[in-house]
């Protein structure tokens, strides 16, 4: 089996979770006083590149997530998102062949927000940046394949306004997920 390090190129594909924080902010205003965005399922892929043995980056992206949310336990509202994470990775084993290769990654996300909406109203989410963290492992196959799993968690936080029947309100929703994703890797 080839050594696993600089100059690799490659991609990761498969089913990923976004499951944010409990209790995601409130609409006090409105008299709303707990906001929960559900979790969700999606199709994820990477695209990460090793400038050295030990260092890399790796850009994750999606399809948008479809999120309902729920004000005091009744599901009234929804967006979609889209949260592109850059992240500088950390691996301890490269630059060898051990099949087991695992790394931890710190970096940048950026989620846009699209689609919003609410019963009776309107709902705007401001996009967000914030940090992120990432661990993983991928367990080589061969010279190109592996089955990958990885974790990041998201700080995600988006100003919020909802236009009711004329008024707007804003609040501070924090979202936070942790994104769980399982597929296969293939390094070209």
């Amino acid at each position: 089996m080839a050594s696993y390090g600089k100059g690799d190129i490659y991609t990761r594909i498969g089913v990923a979770k976004v499951d944010p924080k409990d209790d995601n902010g409130n609409f006090n205003a409105i008299g709303v006083s707990e906001v929960d965005v559900d979790a969700e399922r999606g199709v994820a892929f990477t695209l990460g590149y090793r400038f050295m043995d030990q260092l890399g980056v790796e850009l994750l992206a999606a399809a948008p997530f479809e999120h309902d949310i729920a004000l005091d336990g009744a599901e009234v509202a929804s967006t979609k998102h889209l949260p592109p994470t850059l992240t500088l990775q950390y691996y301890p084993m490269g630059g060898s062949d051990s099949p087991v290769q695992p790394y931890a990654g710190l970096g940048v996300n950026y989620t846009t927000f699209s689609d919003e909406a609410v019963a009776g109203g309107r709902l705007e989410l401001d996009d967000s940046w914030g940090l992120a963290a990432q661990l993983g492992v991928d367990l080589l196959i061969d010279d190109h394949w592996a089955l990958n799993a990885a974790a990041w968690y998201l700080d995600i936080d988006s100003d919020a306004t909802a236009t009711i029947g004329g008024n707007s309100y804003d609040t501070k929703v924090n979202i936070d997920p942790l994104v769980v994703m399982g597929g296969i890797s293939y390094r070209f």
